[in-house]
């Protein structure tokens, strides 16, 4: 996931710095912004026996075919930045044609920043009820983006029906439980918590338990090492964690904290204090499993 989050955070620094290239040339588009995201998915974007520019249908050329196990599993069509792709109707029934007339299922429509993707034909339904999935990386949370494109990354695009309903279903049932009360923050550590494991926020401590493990929220719960079971031990984890992430001055002033507090006696209720308040100034979130 690493990878893509860079691609798409380079796609989103290139289109605010060259946006009326990209609203201009399509093939600007193709090359520069398309091409790096079908990369960081695992797609071998020069390799012929996985991606195909410019594939012939018998209503015109698609853009790209991505082959998967020999076979076209789905067109690609490109668009210039210029076109609302999520609005317009007619460059999705573009595709949909391509695909419906080569026997192709899937078919995926991007103008670099907005992508959709759609199952091309079922008996019965409309166009617009067989779209998968949705992603604008320029207005959504860059984390939301890479997990919806995440879906057509070579290891999963097979998967690419059952995947995209596992995620509807996951985002209605967290806006449904939202709407009836249940605080986002409880939702959260209630996907993120692990089975069986008795986990406390610090919040909720009072310095008289013995801990067997703490952890930081950092796009996901990150289990810290404890340097000794007990409230200070989770404080020195914490400011390790804190050093890391630190530069410069600041780094230095975490590791004499540190250093300062490991060889000193330190009560646990002082500890959870310190906890407490580096909860509030450094806007962390820090829970411990009892």
């Amino acid at each position: 996931m690493d990878e893509l989050r860079r691609a798409v955070l380079n796609v989103i620094r290139k289109i605010r710095s060259h946006r009326e290239l990209y609203v201009k040339n399509e093939e600007a588009v193709k090359q520069h912004l398309i091409g790096e995201i079908f990369q960081a998915l695992g797609w071998d974007w020069n390799n012929p026996e996985e991606v195909r520019p410019e594939e012939r249908t018998e209503d015109g050329r698609a853009d790209y075919a991505l082959i998967l196990n020999g076979g076209v599993f789905a067109y690609v069509e490109a668009k210039n930045l210029g076109v609302n792709i999520l609005k317009r109707e007619e460059p999705l029934r573009q595709l949909a044609r391509y695909c419906f007339n080569s026997g192709v299922r899937y078919g995926i429509l991007t103008n670099g920043a907005m992508w959709i993707a759609v199952k091309a034909f079922e008996e019965g339904s409309r166009l617009r009820d067989r779209v998968l999935l949705t992603v604008n990386v320029e207005e959504e949370p860059v984390e939301k983006a890479v997990l919806k494109l995440s879906i057509l990354s070579k290891s999963r695009i097979d998967d690419i029906e059952r995947l995209s309903s596992l995620l509807r279903a996951m985002e209605l049932s967290f806006i449904g439980l939202k709407r009836e009360g249940y605080p986002e923050k409880m939702l959260i550590e209630y996907l993120t918590s692990k089975e069986g494991s008795n986990t406390v926020p610090v919040e909720d401590l009072t310095g008289d338990e013995t801990p067997k493990a703490a952890y930081v929220y950092d796009s996901g719960w990150k289990l810290l090492p404890l340097p000794e079971k007990s409230i200070k031990g989770v404080l020195l984890a914490v400011l390790l964690y804190m050093e890391r992430r630190a530069q410069g001055y600041q780094r230095e002033e975490i590791r004499k904290a540190y250093e300062h507090l490991r060889t000193m006696p330190l009560n646990p209720k002082t500890a959870l204090e310190i906890l407490r308040k580096l909860e509030e100034e450094e806007k962390l979130r820090i829970s411990v499993e009892l």
